[in-house]
């Protein structure tokens, strides 16, 4: 057998330029004079990575079949020379205005069946021949043209996929996507449970995709909708990283992913990529903003297998799609990329490097802002850029985490289907309120899909698993079985792979292994329940509760009072193998949740760096040799070190107490006596 030779990763890029610094490059929005002004500040400020191209399609084919690339090679060139590396990019998001016009099949249909219009982005149904064979051929040119060039350190397919379509050609697509799945229409039946409402489908024309409809629409339906949605442009995404790959088979391909970005599968995307970069955008109005960015951070790290990955996009100062775009101060540019850093980025990118003057985007920052470079932003940007450089042993290094932190797509679209028992019980706060308290205890987490292995964790944590493939849950059980703690949330393991209620007493699969078992789900009124525990306090639930019996294990928390009088609210069973498993049946404040994750740190044995003690709102990771202690407080705090320490970022040494200014951060590695 021929050994596979390894593709390339980010690695590749770190061991010549070590922490990737950079953004979206838009030379053709710029005369040529601009451009070698540009390249000067790019090297000064020690910025060694830029996109380049991502939606310059028309610049690059203005007419169909014409090409027109010297201003490319002259951009590529200009890179080069000034030794920063091109992430350069198929252009294949936004086609030019003449592809509509000539092919009005690849512009997309919404759900009503409108055809959009040119003048936007991402205006293209992905199943449409035309689109696919002309946003190939535009890749193939590039990678013909470039695959040997010395400034192409990656490529970059396409932009944030997301598009969904719902015309006629993608729903012979979908058809053939259920085909391959179920194999028959019996077993699309059985599994769309079209039993209910007349639903059955004699011959595969009459399946369509979940468009417009007098009410609701069948919930199976929609979630492999979602599947198929997400799968097709994955394999839009394949089609031109294989020719990209064939072409430069020494060169990385990505494309940009968006975190907990509900219309694509990231889990199924990311064994594609041969490095995972994400963009992130985090509201510096928003209070959570540092925990929500932290969280997504440990997401890329779990796409990437624990592997370095980077931040392909985050905003140097304002955005230009909120409402009210408070910008970042320069300090919080920094704290965010450093975060990101800590939580194994070896790349922190931006967009865009020179802010726009015209389009949509003309309000949205730059590394080069409107003003010029002699600004506060720009020299932070070129301030960062050298102490990235002093963090450069950083690379390739990974962040040791025993906790894992559980969720799913399928079950997140499956969770927040309409005609639920409410729609207080989000997924995503979920998965922010068991993760806070872990994030301000230091504690590192995983952040892992259902089927993940692992026994590597002593910690398992399952916010808001609603939907469970059965195939998954021996995984979890075993976390317990081998002495290690699972903690799951409300509304657990309800559904399975199709999206069909489990029968019995929930939660079905682990009603056992908790010690407490379920028959009626109950959203509150507002005034909500009162709850009686002496371990976690006294204190009210709100939004909902679950009516659940104590079987062989015991109730943490109890309802005192109303119809649900002597139900646990918290469950726990002890194990005999030393492992514990808690259910959460109900959704308690903020300081209760944490109470419980403390309990179960506590009996997992799990802790965060050692060595370093911070205050309130001093994030603590952990990379490699290195911790970096981060203050996402708008005040000084501070933090109390154990032993001598050296702070990468400063050149200098530090012991006992040190202060933190307002989001300013210190790497430290220990000193040896």
């Amino acid at each position: 057998m021929t050994a596979t030779n390894p593709r390339p990763d980010l690695g590749a890029l770190t061991a010549h330029a070590g922490l990737l610094y950079g953004a979206d490059w838009n030379p053709e929005q710029w005369p040529p004079d601009v451009w070698r002004e540009d390249v000067a500040l790019m090297r000064a400020a020690g910025v060694n990575l830029v996109t380049v191209g991502v939606f310059s399609w028309a610049q690059l084919e203005p007419r169909p079949g014409r090409y027109d690339l010297d201003w490319l090679d002259r951009v590529l060139d200009l890179a080069h020379e000034h030794d920063v590396l091109v992430d350069l990019a198929t252009p294949t998001a936004s086609p030019p205005a003449w592809l509509g016009a000539l092919w009005p099949g690849t512009r997309p249909v919404t759900a009503d069946g409108v055809r959009l219009s040119h003048g936007s982005r991402n205006h293209f149904c992905p199943s449409s021949p035309q689109y696919r064979e002309r946003a190939l051929q535009v890749a193939r040119v590039l990678a013909d043209r470039y695959a040997d060039h010395p400034a192409v350190g990656m490529w970059h397919v396409g932009n944030e996929y997301g598009q969904v379509c719902w015309c006629e050609q993608c729903a012979q697509a979908f058809r053939a996507w259920l085909r391959t799945r179920y194999g028959s229409l019996d077993e699309l039946n059985r599994a769309w449970g079209t039993t209910f409402w007349s639903q059955r489908y004699d011959e595969w024309s009459q399946v369509v995709p979940p468009r417009a409809a007098p009410y609701l629409i069948n919930p199976t339906q929609n979630l492999d909708h979602r599947r198929f949605a997400s799968d097709l442009l994955l394999d839009l995404y394949r089609e031109q990283r294989d020719l990209l790959r064939a072409a430069a088979p020494d060169v990385p391909v990505t494309t940009n992913l968006m975190g907990f970005h509900a219309p694509t599968d990231y889990w199924r995307w990311a064994p594609e990529v041969d490095v995972v970069a994400d963009d992130v955008y985090g509201d510096p109005a928003d209070p959570a903003s540092p925990v929500r960015l932290a969280l997504t951070h440990d997401l890329a790290r779990g796409l990437a297998g624990g592997a370095p990955w980077m931040v392909m996009e985050q905003a140097a100062g304002a955005v230009n799609w909120r409402a009210h775009n408070v910008p970042k101060t320069a300090a919080q540019m920094r704290l965010d990329s450093l975060r990101a850093v800590a939580r194994g980025a070896d790349g922190s990118c931006f967009f865009q490097w020179r802010a726009s003057v015209f389009g949509a985007e003309r309000f949205h920052s730059g590394l080069v802002p409107h003003a010029g470079p002699d600004t506060v932003l720009h020299r932070a940007v070129a301030a960062h850029g050298a102490e990235l450089r002093r963090l450069r042993a950083v690379a390739g290094t990974r962040v040791p985490a025993r906790t894992a932190l559980v969720f799913d797509w399928s079950s997140w679209w499956a969770a927040e289907e309409p005609a639920q028992p409410s729609d207080r019980l989000r997924v995503l706060p979920q998965l922010l309120a068991y993760y806070e308290p872990l994030w301000r205890a230091g504690v590192a987490v995983d952040v892992v899909p259902p089927g993940a292995d692992l026994s590597g964790y002593d910690l398992v944590v399952a916010p808001q698993l609603y939907l469970l493939d059965d195939a998954h849950v021996a995984g979890l059980r075993a976390v317990v079985e081998r002495g290690g703690v699972l903690l799951l949330g409300p509304f657990s393991g309800v559904a399975d792979r199709d999206g069909h209620v489990r029968t019995g007493r929930f939660p079905v699969p682990f009603a056992d292994l908790v010690g407490g078992s379920g028959e009626e789900y109950v959203p509150l009124a507002d005034a909500g329940v009162p709850v009686r525990s002496a371990l976690l306090g006294d204190h009210v639930v709100r939004d909902w509760a679950e009516r659940v019996r104590v079987d062989d294990g015991e109730a943490v928390a109890t309802v005192a009072g109303g119809d649900l009088d002597g139900c646990a609210a918290v469950v726990r069973r002890r194990h005999p193998s030393g492992g514990e498993g808690w259910y959460v049946a109900s959704t308690p404040p903020p300081d209760v949740v944490a109470g419980v994750v403390a309990a179960c740190v506590a009996a997992a044995g799990v802790t965060g760096p050692a060595g370093v003690a911070g205050e309130k709102d001093v994030e603590l990771v952990r990379r490699g040799d290195v911790t970096f202690c981060l203050n996402a407080a708008d005040g000084e705090r501070a933090v109390v070190l154990d032993g001598a320490w050296h702070d990468l970022l400063t050149g200098t040494d530090v012991a006992g107490r040190v202060s933190l200014a307002p989001h300013g951060v210190l790497a430290l590695t220990a000193r040896t006596p």
